[in-house]
């Protein structure tokens, strides 16, 4: 059973400060928030994968917020990856694979909550190099989450040793 729903921030929690976001502040369930800043996501190669002014913050509690981009903002074509996930809030997500490497899922026919991201794409900062307004976005710990840390987002965050049971 999750404990932490974003109402009370635990005790472990980092205390954000002016101009930061704790992720513990975050609700559960997750919400979605617009956002302008550009976000860039370029390649281990360094070619520019997608570009956007108008990206979907996913915030949940316990993780960094997954960014999501329009599929117009798309700029190269990827590989269907094979093989689905399920997420109790969004649905079935499907994974998208450029020059053999799994970097970006998104859901198509989400639930009804989340429909504005339906065929939106989010990337993993692991695998790609993502940008928001020119920072580098770090990687959320752990092998399935995609959550973007950024120098205004504070924990600790889910994904890491121990953090199963949050």
């Amino acid at each position: 059973m999750w404990k932490y729903k974003g109402s009370d921030r635990p005790e472990f929690a980092i205390e954000p400060k002016d101009n930061e976001e704790s992720v513990w502040d975050y609700p559960r369930p997750p919400v979605l928030v617009d956002d302008t800043r550009e976000v860039r996501v370029y390649g281990k190669d360094h070619i520019l994968l997608a570009s956007s002014i108008r990206s979907i913050r996913v915030l949940e509690t316990a993780s960094p917020p997954s960014f999501y981009l329009h599929p117009s903002d798309i700029l190269v074509e990827f590989d269907q990856a094979e093989g689905h996930t399920w997420c109790e809030w969004k649905g079935q997500a499907s994974y998208f694979v450029y020059k053999g490497l799994k970097v970006a899922w998104r859901y198509e026919n989400p639930s009804e909550r989340f429909a504005r991201i339906d065929g939106w794409y989010s990337f993993y900062p692991g695998k790609a190099s993502c940008f928001v307004s020119g920072e580098p976005v770090k990687a959320q710990n752990g092998q399935f989450y995609g959550g973007w840390i950024t120098n205004e987002i504070v924990g600790p965050f889910k994904g890491g040793s121990g953090t199963n049971a949050w």
